[in-house]
This record gives C-alpha cells, sequence and structure tokens, in this order.
C-alpha cells in the first residue's frame, strides 16, 4: 500500500485511535473504529459490482455521516470518485454522468428521485432503504462484513471533480491520491492543526477545499462535525455544541452568517474554543474581517487563494489581514509563484501580469479536455527568462493560472481580474454562456441576451441578464424557466430587457456587454 493514499491515513486513524470520535453529526457519531468497518463495507460492496478498474462512481446527495462513507468507500478502492453537489439540476447532472463515463451513484433519498429522470443505466445505491430493487446502505451494513483489504496507489487518479468552464459545460479536474495527500499534509502545516482539533464540516464536498476538512481531520486523527447551514443561528449553534475549533468558510458563508443583527449573536465568549478560521473561494472584505474578530476574539483568520488546476497557491498570515486585506498574501510551501508578461519576463513591483504556479499540488489536468489543458498546463520553458533551466530541463509542468495578480514591495500577491469572463459568485465559478445557452435553448420569445456580472460585496459578483425581445417578459417569468435547469447559485439576481443590444463595432454577431455593464453602474 502507498504511503500517499486517503486509505493509508483511515488505517493509520483506525489503529492508534479507534475509540475516538472521528465524525459527528447532530446526534449521531462515527468512532475511527466504526467509519473504518463502514468504509470497509461500502468499499466491499462496490467491488464486488466488478467494474473495470479506474471506473467513475459519483456520489450525490445533502451532507450526513453517510455521505462522508461513500467518499471513503470510493477511495478505498480503485474505482475514481465523482462528488456531484446537491445544488446541480438533473440536467447538469447528467451531462457529468455522460462526460466521464459514471457507473454507478451512491444517492439519498431526496435525491433519487432526480436521478430517475435521467436516463441513467448503471448501477444506483441509496443511503436508506428505498424499495425499486435499489441496494441500500443499510443493507450493506447488514450483510457485508467480510475482511476487506486494498492496495492503492499513490500515483492512481482518486477524484474528478466539475466547475463550469468557458465552454458552458463543467470541465473536470483529475486529482491524484498524492494530490490529496499533499494538500492534507500542507494545510495542516501552516493552519498548525491538531489531534485535538474539531473541524467544522459546513463547506460541501463537491470541490478539493470542501473534501480537504476530510483529509486534513484524518491526517490529524481529528474530528469533523458536520453541519448542513440553515439559518445563521443553527451556525453558531453548531459551533457552540460542537465545541468546534476550526471553521473552514467561503466568504458567502461569511455574508450569510452575519446577516443579521448583530445583537441576536451569542455571546463572543461562548466561542473560545475557536482558534483558526479560514477563508478561501472570493474575495474577503473588511466587514466580514471585522465581523469574525468581533465574534471569534481569539480565532486567527487565514485568508487563501487556490486554482482550479492545482490545490491552492497562497495565504496570507493572521498578522497581515486587517494590514492588508486585500492582499491574497504569499506562496504556501512548497510553491514558487511568478507574475509574468506576455514576453514571458518578470512583472516589476505593482506591474500586472499572470499568474504562474510552480512546485506542490498541482493536480493531473481536466478530463477530455485537450485544448484547456493546452492553455492552462505548461513546460517550466515559459519561466525561461527567470528561473535557471540549465541542462534543459523542461520536462516540469507549471501552471498559467489565467489569474491576472500584482505583486507589492513586500513581495504580497494582489488579485486583479480573470483573463476570461468567467463570474465568481457565491464561492462558485459560473459561465456565462452556459447561462445564455439556456436561455436561447428554452425562452424562443428572446432575440438576444448578454450574462455578465457586476460586483457585489456581499456575494463578490452579481449575475446580469440583459435580454432583447418585442415585447418585455417578465422578470419572474424568465427566473421560473431558468430555475427549472440551473443550479441555484446560476440564477441572476438582475434581469433587465431592452428593445435592442449593443454590438462589438468589430463583431456585428457579439453583445457588447462593457458597454452594458456601463450603462448599469455608472
Amino acid at each position: 500500500m502507498s504511503i500517499n493514499c486517503i486509505r493509508t491515513l483511515l488505517e493509520d486513524a483506525e489503529k492508534s485511535h479507534r475509540d475516538k470520535p472521528a465524525l459527528i453529526y447532530n446526534a449521531q457519531s462515527l468512532t475511527y473504529a466504526q467509519l473504518f468497518e463502514k468504509v470497509n463495507q461500502v468499499a466491499l460492496y462496490l467491488t464486488e459490482l466488478g467494474l473495470p478498474k479506474n471506473s467513475r462512481i459519483g456520489v450525490y446527495s445533502n451532507k450526513s455521516i453517510e455521505q462522508v462513507v461513500a467518499l471513503l468507500g470510493i477511495l478505498s478502492t480503485d474505482y475514481i470518485l465523482v462528488p456531484l453537489t446537491r445544488l446541480l439540476k438533473p440536467e447538469q447532472v447528467e451531462y457529468i454522468i455522460n462526460d466521464c463515463d459514471i457507473k454507478c451513484i451512491i444517492t439519498d433519498k431526496i435525491k433519487l428521485e432526480s436521478i430517475e429522470e435521467i436516463d441513467f443505466d448503471g448501477h444506483v445505491i441509496s443511503y436508506e432503504a428505498a424499495g425499486k430493487g435499489v441496494p441500500s446502505f443499510e443493507e450493506i451494513f447488514k450483510y457485508y462484513n467480510k475482511p476487506y483489504t486494498c492496495d492503492i496507489s499513490g500515483h492512481s487518479n482518486a477524484v474528478i471533480t466539475y466547475s463550469f468552464g468557458l465552454t458552458g459545460t463543467p470541465k473536470g479536474i483529475v486529482i491524484s491520491h498524492r494530490n490529496l495527500i499533499d494538500s492534507a499534509r500542507v494545510v495542516s502545516q501552516y493552519l498548525q492543526l491538531e489531534e485535538d482539533d474539531i473541524i467544522s464540516g459546513l463547506l460541501i464536498f463537491n470541490l478539493d477545499y470542501g473534501l480537504n476538512q476530510i483529509f486534513c481531520t484524518l491526517y490529524k486523527r481529528a474530528t469533523l462535525a458536520l453541519h448542513r447551514p440553515i439559518l445563521p443561528e443553527d451556525f453558531f449553534n453548531h459551533v457552540i455544541n460542537d465545541k468546534v475549533t476550526v471553521i473552514p468558510l467561503m466568504p458567502i458563508n461569511l455574508s450569510q452568517i452575519f446577516d443579521d443583527d448583530a445583537k441576536r449573536r451569542p455571546s463572543a465568549e461562548l466561542f473560545d474554543n475557536v482558534k483558526t478560521i479560514t477563508s478561501s473561494g472570493g474575495n474577503v472584505t473588511a466587514k466580514m474581517i471585522k465581523d469574525c474578530k468581533e465574534t471569534f476574539q481569539k480565532a486567527q483568520f487565514y485568508s487563501m487563494h487556490g486554482l482550479t488546476e492545482a490545490f491552492r497557491s497562497t495565504y496570507l498570515d493572521p498578522s497581515q489581514v486587517q494590514i492588508r486585506p486585500d492582499s491574497i498574501g504569499k506562496a504556501i510551501p512548497d510553491v514558487e509563484l511568478y507574475v509574468i508578461n506576455e514576453d514571458g519576463d518578470e512583472c516589476a513591483v505593482r506591474e500586472v501580469g499572470e499568474l504562474i504556479h510552480r512546485g506542490g499540488y498541482i493536480y493531473r489536468g481536466f478530463w477530455n479536455a485537450p485544448e484547456q489543458n493546452k492553455l492552462r498546463f505548461k513546460s517550466v520553458d515559459i519561466l525561461k527568462n527567470i528561473v535557471n533551466l540549465e541542462g534543459q530541463l523542461t520536462d516540469e509542468i507549471v501552471v498559467a493560472s489565467g489569474d491576472y495578480v500584482y505583486k507589492d514591495e513586500e513581495g504580497y500577491f494582489y488579485f486583479v481580474s480573470r483573463h476570461d469572463d468567467m463570474i465568481k459568485t457565491r464561492g462558485f465559478r459560473v459561465s456565462p454562456y452556459e447561462i445564455e445557452s439556456v436561455v436561447r435553448k428554452n425562452i424562443p420569445q428572446i432575440d438576444q441576451c448578454a450574462v455578465f456580472s457586476i460586483d457585489n460585496e456581499l456575494i463578490e459578483e452579481e449575475i446580469v441578464l440583459v435580454y432583447s425581445a418585442s415585447h418585455k417578459i417578465t422578470e419572474q417569468e424568465i427566473l421560473f424557466e431558468l430555475k427549472k435547469h440551473l443550479a441555484s447559485y446560476m440564477i441572476p439576481s438582475k434581469v433587465v430587457y431592452k428593445k435592442s443590444l449593443p454590438l462589438v463595432q468589430s463583431d456585428k454577431n457579439q453583445v457588447n456587454k462593457d458597454e452594458l455593464k456601463r450603462e448599469l453602474t455608472d
């Protein structure tokens, strides 16, 4: 067995901390021994399905202890995990199923109905007994009790996570077992995580930031306290009741948590257990930092910046958060970062250029997307004007991030913009093309439409849809149709009608989004 796989972490934790709580969720809990037993039962069942090696298995469900068992069960086999956020609509799930040829889906009773809408001929497993010939975890835990062993290579592909790209369709990024171990190791190091930490499991487990909470827990033999947010006070109760010490969040979570009357928040003394707060997936505002400092007075706040193509690039040390809140920080351990111009030269101080990520935590590449891989994964030769490539050693791969940044006099990085027109909202990347495609396909009364973003401090970017038609269509009618086909975070917050849309002078087939944005913001 490789030392660089999640299965090894789980086996070692079971040996050394058998009776310690690994997972807690409301009134439920599992020790490391109990977690190991259930993971083995699920892994055994999956292997007996007889699927080809490296088959993709999706997990499409709400958060629960069973969901974590499912994720770890898949990672204890030679199959590949494909986490599917519960926010996706059936047609989006169907696209991902077809894109990476998912052979099996693990789900819950609620999402089982959504899967039934899809033409899926693979295996379906439900957490709860659901009838209709669908096997369940309840049955697996009852009947699958034989010993289970496995041998997993750290170089093997472990996970494919999906986010929306320029073409409007999700692009899967392939992550190896070694990537998962490395990311748990480096985060545990610079956050100074400890064995007695209780890590909040607030984040959804569809992307690497959320999944990393599970793996850091295993790496440090800590405890993961799962939480499904509904109201702000629910989150505060979770932190208090579960005695949480580490809280990973996204900026949208901070906006939601503190979007109420400050007088209604629990006393700050009740949060003395909290020692660490992390934020990634968007820009942190001064208000967010202030709210955290006032409520979690003993906590260190880490602001972090990651890439789709690599686990993480930078973090801002807590000592600098209030001094330079707009900075994305400096490179994390084992990473070198460069800012280069179009000629491949290193940018001067405060000169904007593309961020190049060299070193650790680079993922394997995009699934079935050679053009996107060519765009983002480059030979280290692009740094030849900056680093010493003596001996013509150019086989090393670096990431050309598409993020445009600059560096100040003290070496801190600042994010400026993205090379493409992707929208970043509520911690998600959204392609305008995806929304425009749904409009063209499902609302024929609309002649032309343009989707873009305007700044919104609470959610980073606000999605705007501007359309032209022979007559005005009610906003409610448009949103009702969009909600049938798009995840909730992709729904525009502003819908604007115009008799005609401005066009780009050099291309009369292209709507001038810059002009529309100026009209809305000036």
